[in-house]
């Protein structure tokens, strides 16, 4: 027979995660939300591994010491998949370069992009610059060197570089293999909607 008020841990919205992401993002231990909130350090640490619900009185006193919206716990995260096969290509101005825009159009906060480089790639003689605050390179595959006004750094597979996106740059595929990489630019710096 079925019972006619399920039980609140089963009904319930699994919101654990969420609760201890935001408090471990703010730096708080279960105690310090605990001693806000005359709840038990227990009963909190149930609460985020989903093994109990809150009624909602205890949620709206969780979220008020958390600065967290209430609704945000029960939003649907917006996820989006970008496949290789269907990622859009695009033209940055490298040359024997086949780049892909991995992250969704559209997407302001970051910018992933995926570049194939042919023997001798390169991304023009002269230095060029990017309209955004932080760039990162990573080398997948073969070998790649990006010079700046003042010096040239060689990475080679599994290197990653990180520098500021304004600082003026370009780069080079070294050696007589080609050369697989990815470009992680925050914010993006086009909406890649063009």
């Amino acid at each position: 027979m079925r019972p006619i008020h399920p039980s609140a841990d089963v009904a319930g919205p699994p919101i654990g995660a969420k609760l201890r992401s935001t408090r471990m993002a703010q730096g708080l231990t279960l105690a310090q939300v605990a001693d806000s909130t005359g709840l038990s350090k227990g009963f909190l640490s149930r609460l985020e591994r989903d093994e109990t619900s809150p009624s909602v009185a205890t949620l709206v006193q969780l979220c008020q010491v958390l600065s967290l919206p209430m609704g945000a716990l029960f939003a649907e995260p917006e996820i989006q998949k970008v496949t290789r096969a269907e990622a859009p290509r695009i033209n940055l101005g490298g040359v024997h370069v086949e780049e892909h825009l991995m992250s969704p159009r559209g997407e302001s906060r970051v910018q992933l992009l995926r570049s194939s480089l042919e023997p001798g790639a390169h991304g023009g003689h002269e230095l060029y610059t990017v309209n955004c605050d932080v760039e990162v390179l990573h080398v997948i595959t073969g070998r790649v060197s990006v010079r700046f006004a003042d010096r040239v750094v060689h990475l080679e597979a599994g290197d990653a570089l990180t520098f500021p996106g304004r600082e003026p740059h370009t780069w080079n595929a070294e050696g007589d293999a080609p050369a697989e990489v990815v470009w992680v630019l925050v914010p993006a710096p086009w909406s890649g909607s063009a």
